[in-house]
C-alpha cells in the first residue's frame, strides 16, 4: 500500500528516434521534433514518465496482474490452482483455463466475451502503455547528448529515466507474448501496431535493449514503485528463461531471431490445431543470459533482500502506505481508499462473504482457489509456506467461516482458497467499500531471482550453484533444514525439484501455470494432479477418507466449534502454529482467524465473542468415540470431503477437461475481430476469425 502514482498527462511529444532495435521489426517512420526541448529539465522529464506509469498502473490493476487475463488465466489453471465456480457457470474462464478442452473448443470460443474489444482489451491497453514508454524513450534518444550518455557507462538522472522507459516497454511485450504469442512490434512513438512479428525476434530485441540500459540505471532504492537496475537484471533473467523455454507456436509463421535468422525448435508432443509446442534449439544461449543476469540482480540488489523468515515478506505487504516489503524488487502500488481498482486481495486473497461496503472485511471474491489434492497430498505439512498460502477458512462480518467445497464464490463456496492477501492482517483496514484495501501487488521479488538462477544453472549443468540457490529458498521455508537431497531424490532430478520448489514458494500468486508451460512440465504435472484428484475422490467414496503419501488424511466429515480465541490466546488473528501445538484445533492450521479488533472499526459483536473456528479432523480421521466426545463438547459435524464426492464432476471431470498431456497446450488468448482488422493479421491456434 503506497501513495498512488501521480496521474500526469504525458506530454505530446514528436521526436526523432534513435534505436538499436532490428530494422526489419519496425513498421513506422521517424518524427522530427527535438527531444532537447521536451526533456530540458528533470521535472518535466519525470512528469512525462509518471504519465507512462499512470497508464501502466491501469493496465496492471485491471488487465494483467489483478483482473483481466491474469484473473481469468494465471490465478487458476495449473496443478496448484483452480477456479471456484461451476464449469457451466463461467465458460469464458473455464474454457481457456483447461486449454480450450484440449484445443477442441478454440473455434467456438468468443474472442470478445472476456478479452473485450478495443480500447479496453488487455491487448489495446498494453500497446497504449508501450506508446507512452516509446514517447519518453524516443524523446531522450533524440537529445543531442544521447550518445554521450550511452557511452558514459554510468547512471545519471536522465539515463535512469531512459532505462525505466525501456523496462516498461519490455515488460509490456513480455505480458503480450505470454497472453497472445506473436504480436506486432513497435518502438517508435505514434507507430501503429501492424502485422505480427515473431515472438522470438521481439524477445531478442527487447532483451538487447535491456542490456544496453542496465549499466546506466541505479539499484532499487526505498521507493519500489519504479523500475530499477535490479528490476532490469531480473527482468532479463525472467524473459531469457521464457524466450528459451517451451511455448506453443502457430504453424503458419516463420520464426526468426532478433537478426532475422530462421530458427529451429526442439518439439514436445503432437501438434494441435496447426500449432506445435517446443523450444528454440539455441535455448542454452538464452539460459546462459538468464544465469548471468539473475546473478547480477543479486549483486545489484540495492534495498531488496531475501527475508530471513519466509513470512516476513507477506506480513510487510499488509503494512501501511509508507513502506515496501524488503524482498520486493518492484511492487505495483495501491493507495488505500483511492478510487480505481485494487483487485489483488479481491481476486487472489482470502475470501470474505461480507457485503460490498461497510463490512468486516468487505466482500472478497476469491477467484483463485487451491486444488484440494495439492493442498493435502503435495504440500509438505512441515513446509511453513503451506498455511500462509492456503486458507480453509474465510471471513463473514467479523467471524471466521469454513469455506465449503460446494462450487461458489467468496467464503460461501469454492473450496480451499489463497491466503497471502488477507485484509484481516492489515495494519489499518479499509471497511467502506470493496477493492480499495491498498494491498500492493508484488510483481517481482528476490525469491524469484534465486530460483531463476537455480533453474538456469541446473539446465546448463552447473548443479553446485543450482543446488546452493535451491537450498537458500527451501531451507528458509522449513526453518533451516529443507532436506534438499531427499527432496531432489523424490522429485527425480535437480531441475524438477527447482520447478516444484518454485510452485511451493509462489503458491497462491498465479505463477505456476506459466512456469509449467515454459519449463515443459505442464503435461506431466497436470496428468499427475488429475490422477491424484481422482484417487482422492474415489477413496472418499469407498472409505469415507483418503490418506496421502505424506500422511495427511482428508475425511468426508470434520467437526467445528466457535470459540473465543481472544480469551484463550489474547488474539483473534493467529499466526504460524507454535511447535507442539499441531493438535490445537484453533491454532492449526495457522494463519487464520479474524482481525483482532474489528470493534475499533465499528463492528458491534453484541456480546458474541466466539469469533474463531476450532476444527477437528482436518488432517486426521476422527473415530466414533472421539466424535461423540466432540459433539458433547459443542462441536458440530460438518460435511467436508463429502462435498468433493457430491461435486465430483467439478473437481475431477472438469479438471483440465479432456486434456491429454500430449497435444500442444493451447493456452493463449485469441485476438478480437477489431484487433485483427486494424492490425492486418489473423488468429492462429484454431481460433475463430469472426
Amino acid at each position: 500500500m503506497k501513495k498512488q502514482i501521480l496521474s500526469l498527462a504525458l506530454c505530446a511529444i514528436g521526436v526523432a528516434a534513435l534505436t538499436s532495435c532490428s530494422d526489419y521489426l519496425e513498421t513506422s517512420s521517424k518524427s522530427n521534433a527535438d527531444g532537447d526541448f521536451v526533456f530540458s529539465n528533470m521535472t518535466t522529464a519525470r512528469a512525462a514518465m509518471d504519465g507512462a506509469y499512470s497508464e501502466w498502473h491501469g493496465a496492471i490493476s485491471s488487465q494483467i496482474f489483478g483482473d483481466g487475463l491474469y484473473y481469468a488465466l494465471d490465478v487458476a489453471g495449473s496443478d496448484i490452482m483452480r477456479h471456484p465456480e461451476k464449469y457451466s457457470a463461467q465458460p469464458l474462464r473455464h474454457t481457456p483455463e483447461c486449454f480450450y478442452v484440449n484445443g477442441t473448443a478454440c473455434g467456438s470460443y468468443d474472442p470478445v466475451g472476456y478479452g473485450k474489444e478495443a480500447p479496453n482489451s488487455p491487448y489495446s491497453v498494453l500497446f497504449s502503455v508501450i506508446g507512452k514508454a516509446n514517447a519518453v524513450a524516443s524523446a531522450i534518444e533524440s537529445k543531442a547528448d544521447y550518445e554521450e550518455m550511452m557511452a558514459s557507462g554510468k547512471a545519471s538522472d536522465l539515463s535512469q529515466l531512459y532505462g525505466e522507459a525501456i523496462a516498461m516497454r519490455a515488460t509490456c511485450y513480455r505480458e503480450l507474448i505470454k497472453y497472445y504469442g506473436d504480436v506486432p512490434y513497435q518502438s517508435k512513438m505514434g507507430a501503429a501496431a501492424l502485422g505480427l512479428a515473431p515472438r522470438d525476434s521481439i524477445y531478442d530485441v527487447v532483451i538487447g535493449d535491456l542490456k544496453r540500459v542496465e549499466p546506466l540505471m541505479n539499484p532499487v532504492g526505498k521507493d519500489k514503485r519504479f523500475f530499477s537496475q535490479t528490476y532490469v537484471d531480473a527482468l532479463i533473467g525472467r524473459m531469457s528463461l521464457e524466450a528459451g523455454g517451451y511455448q506453443t507456436r502457430r504453424g503458419d509463421m516463420t520464426y526468426t531471431d532478433g537478426q532475422g535468422n530462421t530458427l529451429s525448435f526442439e518439439k514436445k508432443g503432437s501438434e494441435n490445431n496447426g500449432a506445435f509446442y517446443g523450444r528454440r534449439s539455441d535455448w542454452q544461449t538464452l539460459y546462459s543470459t538468464a544465469k548471468e543476469y539473475f546473478q547480477k540482480a543479486i549483486d545489484h540488489k540495492g534495498t531488496a533482500k531475501l527475508s530471513a523468515n519466509y513470512t516476513d515478506f507477506f506480513v510487510q505487504l499488509h503494512g501501511d502506505d509508507a513502506s515496501y516489503a524488503d524482498e520486493s524488487i518492484y511492487e505495483e502500488p495501491f493507495q488505500q481508499g483511492a478510487s480505481g481498482n485494487d483487485p489483488r486481495p479481491y481476486s487472489l486473497g482470502r475470501p470474505a462473504a461480507g457485503g460490498s461496503s461497510n463490512d468486516y472485511p468487505c466482500k472478497n471474491y476469491g477467484q483463485g482457489r487451491i486444488n484440494p489434492a495439492f493442498y493435502y497430498g503435495v504440500f509438505d505439512p512441515q513446509d511453513l509456506r503451506r498455511d500462509i498460502s492456503c486458507a480453509v477458512t474465510g471471513g463473514n462480518k467479523g467471524f471466521e467461516k469454513l469455506i465449503p467445497f460446494k462450487p461458489g464464490s467468496q467464503a460461501n463456496g469454492g473450496g480451499i482458497a489463497c491466503n497471502k492477501f488477507d485484509e484481516n492482517r492489515q495494519t489499518k483496514v479499509w471497511t467502506k467499500n470493496q477493492r480499495r484495501s491498498g494491498i500492493n501487488a508484488p510483481y517481482m521479488r528476490m525469491a524469484e531471482v534465486y530460483l531463476g538462477l537455480a533453474e538456469a544453472c541446473a539446465a546448463l549443468g552447473d548443479e553446485a550453484t543450482a543446488k546452493l540457490n535451491l537450498q537458500t529458498i527451501r531451507n528458509r521455508a522449513f526453518g533451516g533444514n529443507g532436506n534438499v537431497d531427499a527432496f531432489i531424490q523424490k522429485e527425480g532430478s535437480l531441475l524438477k525439484a527447482i520447478i516444484d520448489e518454485r510452485g511451493f514458494e509462489f503458491a497462491g500468486e498465479g505463477d505456476r501455470r506459466w512456469t509449467l508451460i515454459r519449463s515443459g512440465y505442464i503435461g506431466e504435472k497436470i496428468l499427475e494432479i488429475k490422477d491424484l484428484t481422482h484417487k482422492m475422490i474415489e477413496g472418499l467414496k469407498a472409505n469415507g477418507s483418503y490418506t496421502f503419501d505424506n500422511g495427511n488424511t482428508i475425511s468426508a466429515y470434520i467437526w467445528t466449534k466457535r470459540v473465543d480465541a481472544k480469551s484463550l490466546y489474547g488474539k483473534r488473528l493467529t499466526e504460524a502454529c507454535p511447535a507442539g501445538s499441531e493438535d490445537d484445533p484453533v491454532l492449526y492450521p495457522g494463519w487464520r482467524g479474524v482481525n483482532n479488533d474489528w470493534a475499533s472499526y465499528g463492528l458491534d459483536y453484541k456480546g458474541n465473542n466466539n469469533t474463531n473456528l476450532a476444527i477437528k479432523g482436518l488432517f486426521k480421521p476422527v473415530s466414533d468415540e472421539e466424535a461423540a466426545a466432540l459433539e458433547a463438547d459443542g462441536y458440530e459435524k460438518v460435511a467436508w470431503g463429502a462435498e468433493l464426492v457430491e461435486n465430483q464432476d467439478e473437481y475431477d471431470k472438469y479438471l483440465f477437461y479432456e486434456y491429454d498431456g500430449v497435444k500442444a497446450p493451447i493456452y493463449l488468448f485469441p485476438f478480437s475481430p477489431n484487433t485483427m482488422s486494424t492490425g492486418g493479421f489473423t488468429n492462429g491456434y484454431g481460433f475463430t476469425q469472426q
